[in-house]
Protein backbone atom coordinates (compact mmCIF):
# COMPACT_ATOMS: atom_id res chain seq x y z
CA UNK A 1 0.00 0.00 0.00
CA UNK A 2 2.43 2.17 0.58
CA UNK A 3 3.59 2.38 -2.84
CA UNK A 4 0.21 3.58 -3.90
CA UNK A 5 0.04 6.38 -0.89
CA UNK A 6 2.87 7.83 -2.07
CA UNK A 7 1.11 8.28 -5.81
CA UNK A 8 -1.60 9.50 -3.97
CA UNK A 9 -0.04 12.35 -2.68
CA UNK A 10 1.24 13.22 -5.65
CA UNK A 11 -2.16 13.03 -7.01
CA UNK A 12 -3.13 15.37 -4.73
CA UNK A 13 -0.38 18.15 -4.93
CA UNK A 14 -1.59 18.10 -8.69
CA UNK A 15 -4.79 18.96 -7.95
CA UNK A 16 -3.86 21.32 -5.56
CA UNK A 17 -2.35 23.35 -8.29
CA UNK A 18 -5.48 24.07 -9.57
CA UNK A 19 -7.54 24.11 -6.74
CA UNK A 20 -6.51 26.43 -4.08
CA UNK A 21 -7.77 26.24 -0.41
CA UNK A 22 -10.27 23.59 -1.33
CA UNK A 23 -8.53 20.49 0.15
CA UNK A 24 -10.77 18.75 1.58
CA UNK A 25 -13.06 18.55 -1.12
CA UNK A 26 -10.25 17.84 -3.41
CA UNK A 27 -9.91 14.82 -0.99
CA UNK A 28 -13.20 13.62 -1.06
CA UNK A 29 -13.72 13.78 -4.82
CA UNK A 30 -10.54 11.80 -4.81
CA UNK A 31 -12.16 9.52 -2.17
CA UNK A 32 -15.69 8.87 -4.17
CA UNK A 33 -13.81 8.18 -7.53
CA UNK A 34 -11.78 5.64 -5.73
CA UNK A 35 -15.08 4.37 -4.00
CA UNK A 36 -16.41 3.58 -7.54
CA UNK A 37 -18.49 6.64 -7.13
CA UNK A 38 -20.25 9.66 -8.76
CA UNK A 39 -19.90 13.00 -7.70
CA UNK A 40 -22.66 16.15 -7.38
CA UNK A 41 -21.15 19.35 -6.87
CA UNK A 42 -23.80 21.79 -6.00
CA UNK A 43 -22.08 25.41 -6.25
CA UNK A 44 -22.92 29.00 -7.61
CA UNK A 45 -20.94 29.46 -11.10
CA UNK A 46 -17.44 30.27 -10.86
CA UNK A 47 -16.06 28.40 -7.86
CA UNK A 48 -13.67 26.08 -9.94
CA UNK A 49 -16.29 23.11 -10.26
CA UNK A 50 -15.34 22.21 -14.00
CA UNK A 51 -11.35 23.14 -13.54
CA UNK A 52 -11.50 20.13 -11.08
CA UNK A 53 -12.65 18.00 -13.40
CA UNK A 54 -10.40 18.75 -16.23
CA UNK A 55 -7.52 18.58 -13.53
CA UNK A 56 -8.94 15.04 -12.36
CA UNK A 57 -8.52 13.43 -15.58
CA UNK A 58 -5.10 15.08 -16.51
CA UNK A 59 -4.01 13.74 -13.36
CA UNK A 60 -5.85 10.49 -13.43
CA UNK A 61 -5.15 10.09 -17.22
CA UNK A 62 -8.88 9.72 -17.85
CA UNK A 63 -10.82 10.39 -21.43
CA UNK A 64 -12.71 12.98 -20.36
CA UNK A 65 -15.96 14.46 -21.82
CA UNK A 66 -18.21 17.43 -20.70
CA UNK A 67 -21.68 18.52 -21.50
CA UNK A 68 -23.58 21.66 -21.04
CA UNK A 69 -27.25 20.18 -19.68
CA UNK A 70 -29.21 23.24 -21.33
CA UNK A 71 -33.25 22.37 -21.93
CA UNK A 72 -32.68 21.31 -25.51
CA UNK A 73 -29.93 18.93 -24.46
CA UNK A 74 -31.57 15.37 -25.65
CA UNK A 75 -31.39 12.08 -24.17
CA UNK A 76 -29.64 10.86 -27.39
CA UNK A 77 -26.60 13.97 -26.98
CA UNK A 78 -25.73 11.90 -23.91
CA UNK A 79 -26.55 7.81 -24.98
CA UNK A 80 -25.94 7.90 -28.42
CA UNK A 81 -28.03 7.27 -31.27
CA UNK A 82 -28.69 4.90 -34.28
CA UNK A 83 -28.17 6.32 -37.85
CA UNK A 84 -28.47 4.48 -41.45
CA UNK A 85 -24.85 3.82 -42.85
CA UNK A 86 -24.39 4.19 -46.57
CA UNK A 87 -23.87 0.64 -46.79
CA UNK A 88 -27.33 0.23 -45.72
CA UNK A 89 -26.79 -1.01 -42.11
CA UNK A 90 -27.91 0.78 -38.90
CA UNK A 91 -24.78 2.10 -37.14
CA UNK A 92 -24.27 3.08 -33.40
CA UNK A 93 -22.85 6.80 -33.13
CA UNK A 94 -21.84 7.44 -29.44
CA UNK A 95 -22.93 10.09 -26.80
CA UNK A 96 -20.84 12.07 -24.87
CA UNK A 97 -21.38 9.17 -22.11
CA UNK A 98 -19.07 7.22 -23.64
CA UNK A 99 -15.97 8.59 -21.69
CA UNK A 100 -13.84 7.27 -18.29
CA UNK A 101 -15.08 10.44 -16.63
CA UNK A 102 -17.97 12.61 -17.85
CA UNK A 103 -19.13 16.11 -16.66
CA UNK A 104 -22.71 17.21 -16.60
CA UNK A 105 -22.03 20.60 -16.04
CA UNK A 106 -25.21 22.94 -14.65
CA UNK A 107 -27.44 19.39 -14.61
CA UNK A 108 -30.29 20.72 -12.89
CA UNK A 109 -30.94 23.10 -15.99
CA UNK A 110 -32.20 20.24 -18.56
CA UNK A 111 -34.97 18.36 -19.71
CA UNK A 112 -36.24 15.78 -16.52
CA UNK A 113 -35.98 13.29 -19.48
CA UNK A 114 -32.46 13.93 -20.43
CA UNK A 115 -31.74 13.70 -16.93
CA UNK A 116 -33.52 10.32 -16.71
CA UNK A 117 -30.93 9.20 -19.48
CA UNK A 118 -28.21 9.09 -16.85
CA UNK A 119 -30.25 6.43 -14.30
CA UNK A 120 -28.59 2.91 -16.04
CA UNK A 121 -25.31 4.59 -17.06
CA UNK A 122 -24.47 5.93 -13.63
CA UNK A 123 -25.91 2.46 -12.04
CA UNK A 124 -25.25 0.09 -14.50
CA UNK A 125 -22.43 1.49 -16.20
CA UNK A 126 -23.91 0.53 -19.31
CA UNK A 127 -25.53 2.32 -22.16
CA UNK A 128 -29.00 0.86 -23.75
CA UNK A 129 -30.03 1.91 -27.31
CA UNK A 130 -32.32 0.58 -29.21
CA UNK A 131 -32.27 -2.47 -27.28
CA UNK A 132 -28.59 -2.81 -27.61
CA UNK A 133 -26.56 -2.65 -24.36
CA UNK A 134 -23.16 -1.26 -24.82
CA UNK A 135 -20.92 -1.38 -21.95
CA UNK A 136 -18.83 2.05 -20.98
CA UNK A 137 -15.20 2.12 -20.90
CA UNK A 138 -13.45 1.77 -17.38
CA UNK A 139 -12.90 3.56 -15.06
CA UNK A 140 -16.10 5.70 -15.59
CA UNK A 141 -16.91 8.52 -13.08
CA UNK A 142 -19.60 11.61 -13.66
CA UNK A 143 -19.14 14.68 -12.01
CA UNK A 144 -22.28 16.65 -12.21
CA UNK A 145 -22.55 20.35 -11.08
CA UNK A 146 -25.95 21.88 -10.48
CA UNK A 147 -26.67 25.54 -9.41
CA UNK A 148 -28.25 26.24 -6.19
CA UNK A 149 -32.41 25.21 -6.58
CA UNK A 150 -33.71 28.81 -7.15
CA UNK A 151 -31.27 30.25 -9.68
CA UNK A 152 -32.70 31.04 -13.42
CA UNK A 153 -33.58 28.25 -15.04
CA UNK A 154 -33.35 25.31 -12.79
CA UNK A 155 -35.48 22.11 -11.26
CA UNK A 156 -35.15 19.72 -8.73
CA UNK A 157 -33.19 16.53 -9.52
CA UNK A 158 -35.63 13.91 -8.61
CA UNK A 159 -34.67 11.59 -5.85
CA UNK A 160 -34.09 8.58 -7.25
CA UNK A 161 -31.22 10.51 -9.35
CA UNK A 162 -30.01 12.23 -6.18
CA UNK A 163 -29.52 8.54 -4.88
CA UNK A 164 -27.06 7.65 -7.84
CA UNK A 165 -24.49 10.26 -6.77
CA UNK A 166 -22.25 8.53 -4.04
CA UNK A 167 -21.14 12.53 -2.72
CA UNK A 168 -23.19 15.75 -2.61
CA UNK A 169 -20.44 18.19 -2.13
CA UNK A 170 -20.27 22.29 -2.19
CA UNK A 171 -17.17 23.91 -3.02
CA UNK A 172 -18.03 27.63 -1.71
CA UNK A 173 -15.91 30.82 -2.07
CA UNK A 174 -12.64 30.78 -1.34
CA UNK A 175 -11.07 32.89 1.87
CA UNK A 176 -9.08 35.83 0.67
CA UNK A 177 -5.36 34.25 1.27
CA UNK A 178 -6.53 31.61 -1.03
CA UNK A 179 -8.21 34.26 -3.61
CA UNK A 180 -5.07 35.84 -3.76
CA UNK A 181 -2.99 33.00 -3.83
CA UNK A 182 -5.24 32.13 -6.77
CA UNK A 183 -4.61 35.64 -8.64
CA UNK A 184 -0.63 34.88 -8.33
CA UNK A 185 -0.61 31.75 -10.01
CA UNK A 186 -2.30 32.91 -12.72
CA UNK A 187 -0.03 35.40 -13.66
CA UNK A 188 2.35 32.87 -15.33
CA UNK A 189 -0.56 30.91 -17.27
CA UNK A 190 -3.17 28.67 -17.14
CA UNK A 191 -2.09 26.34 -13.85
CA UNK A 192 -4.12 23.37 -15.82
CA UNK A 193 -1.36 23.61 -18.24
CA UNK A 194 1.12 22.67 -15.34
CA UNK A 195 -0.96 19.56 -13.93
CA UNK A 196 1.06 16.62 -14.75
CA UNK A 197 -0.23 12.82 -15.24
CA UNK A 198 0.41 10.50 -11.95
CA UNK A 199 -1.64 7.89 -12.47
CA UNK A 200 -2.79 5.61 -15.55
CA UNK A 201 -6.31 4.09 -15.89
CA UNK A 202 -5.02 0.37 -14.89
CA UNK A 203 -3.49 2.28 -12.15
CA UNK A 204 -6.68 3.58 -10.96
CA UNK A 205 -8.15 0.28 -11.25
CA UNK A 206 -6.56 -1.77 -9.58
CA UNK A 207 -6.28 1.07 -6.56
CA UNK A 208 -10.40 0.86 -6.74
CA UNK A 209 -9.90 -2.84 -6.33
CA UNK A 210 -8.14 -2.70 -3.56
CA UNK A 211 -10.60 -0.02 -1.44
CA UNK A 212 -13.21 -2.82 -2.33
CA UNK A 213 -11.19 -5.35 -0.36
CA UNK A 214 -10.65 -3.06 2.34
CA UNK A 215 -11.98 -4.40 5.55
CA UNK A 216 -14.71 -3.52 7.87
CA UNK A 217 -15.30 -5.31 11.50
CA UNK A 218 -18.76 -6.26 12.17
CA UNK A 219 -18.79 -3.49 15.08
CA UNK A 220 -18.13 -1.13 12.32
CA UNK A 221 -20.61 -2.62 9.82
CA UNK A 222 -23.25 -2.49 13.20
CA UNK A 223 -22.21 1.53 13.48
CA UNK A 224 -23.19 2.34 9.46
CA UNK A 225 -26.81 0.30 9.99
CA UNK A 226 -27.19 2.38 13.18
CA UNK A 227 -26.38 5.66 11.53
CA UNK A 228 -28.94 5.02 8.32
CA UNK A 229 -31.64 3.37 11.08
CA UNK A 230 -31.80 6.60 12.39
CA UNK A 231 -32.56 8.63 9.66
CA UNK A 232 -35.31 6.34 9.14
CA UNK A 233 -36.78 7.52 12.60
CA UNK A 234 -38.31 10.63 14.70
CA UNK A 235 -40.37 13.40 13.07
CA UNK A 236 -37.53 15.52 11.70
CA UNK A 237 -37.65 13.53 8.33
CA UNK A 238 -39.56 12.39 5.96
CA UNK A 239 -36.71 10.36 4.13
CA UNK A 240 -34.09 8.40 5.37
CA UNK A 241 -30.90 7.02 3.74
CA UNK A 242 -31.67 4.39 1.05
CA UNK A 243 -29.99 0.52 1.06
CA UNK A 244 -27.94 2.52 -1.54
CA UNK A 245 -27.07 4.89 0.69
CA UNK A 246 -25.77 2.30 2.77
CA UNK A 247 -23.97 0.72 0.65
CA UNK A 248 -22.47 4.35 -0.32
CA UNK A 249 -21.35 5.04 2.89
CA UNK A 250 -19.58 1.42 3.57
CA UNK A 251 -17.59 2.30 0.26
CA UNK A 252 -17.01 5.83 1.02
CA UNK A 253 -16.01 4.83 4.37
CA UNK A 254 -13.23 2.53 2.62
CA UNK A 255 -12.23 4.82 0.65
CA UNK A 256 -11.68 7.33 3.78
CA UNK A 257 -9.40 4.61 5.15
CA UNK A 258 -7.76 3.83 2.41
CA UNK A 259 -6.41 7.52 1.90
CA UNK A 260 -5.14 7.12 5.48
CA UNK A 261 -2.94 4.60 4.93
CA UNK A 262 -4.84 1.79 6.54
CA UNK A 263 -6.52 -1.22 4.81
CA UNK A 264 -9.05 -1.23 7.82
CA UNK A 265 -12.11 1.03 8.39
CA UNK A 266 -12.26 2.90 12.04
CA UNK A 267 -15.47 4.57 12.80
CA UNK A 268 -13.52 8.15 12.52
CA UNK A 269 -13.66 7.32 8.50
CA UNK A 270 -17.42 6.45 8.50
CA UNK A 271 -18.06 10.02 10.61
CA UNK A 272 -15.87 12.05 8.53
CA UNK A 273 -17.85 10.63 5.16
CA UNK A 274 -20.94 11.01 6.97
CA UNK A 275 -22.93 14.32 6.12
CA UNK A 276 -21.47 14.05 2.41
CA UNK A 277 -22.81 10.30 1.15
CA UNK A 278 -26.01 11.56 3.05
CA UNK A 279 -27.30 14.85 3.24
CA UNK A 280 -28.83 14.36 -0.42
CA UNK A 281 -30.74 12.01 0.55
CA UNK A 282 -32.81 12.77 3.09
CA UNK A 283 -35.66 15.13 3.41
CA UNK A 284 -36.50 17.41 5.85
CA UNK A 285 -40.07 16.56 7.29
CA UNK A 286 -42.56 20.16 7.73
CA UNK A 287 -41.70 19.75 11.24
CA UNK A 288 -37.95 20.64 10.88
CA UNK A 289 -38.57 23.47 8.12
CA UNK A 290 -40.97 25.22 11.10
CA UNK A 291 -38.38 24.83 13.48
CA UNK A 292 -35.63 26.07 11.17
CA UNK A 293 -33.74 23.24 11.44
CA UNK A 294 -31.08 22.63 8.69
CA UNK A 295 -29.98 19.51 6.92
CA UNK A 296 -26.45 20.16 8.31
CA UNK A 297 -28.36 20.09 12.11
CA UNK A 298 -30.24 16.85 11.30
CA UNK A 299 -26.66 15.11 10.14
CA UNK A 300 -24.65 15.96 12.90
CA UNK A 301 -27.53 15.22 15.30
CA UNK A 302 -27.40 11.70 14.17
CA UNK A 303 -23.78 11.28 14.80
CA UNK A 304 -24.04 12.71 18.45
CA UNK A 305 -26.75 10.26 19.21
CA UNK A 306 -25.63 6.95 17.36
CA UNK A 307 -22.72 5.83 19.65
CA UNK A 308 -19.27 4.73 17.57
CA UNK A 309 -17.59 1.48 19.14
CA UNK A 310 -14.37 1.10 20.53
CA UNK A 311 -11.82 -1.17 18.42
CA UNK A 312 -9.40 -3.25 20.48
CA UNK A 313 -6.26 -4.30 18.44
CA UNK A 314 -5.29 -8.04 19.19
Amino acid sequence: MQGWDKNLNQVMQELKKVIIGKDKIIEKVLMAILAGGHVLIEDIPGVGKTTLALAISKVLQLDYRRMQFTPDVLPSDVVGFQMLSPDGKMQYRPGSIMCNLFLADEINRTSSKTQSALLEVMEEGNVTVDGVTRPLPRPFVVIATQNPIGSVGTQMLPESQMDRFMVRLTMGYPDIVSEIGMLKDREGGNPLERVENVLSRRDLLQIQEMVENTYIHDAVYEYIAALVQKTREGDMLSLGVSPRGTIALANMSKAAAYLSGRDYVIPDDVKKVFCDVTKHRMLLAPKARLNRTTMDDVARGILTSVSAPRLHKK
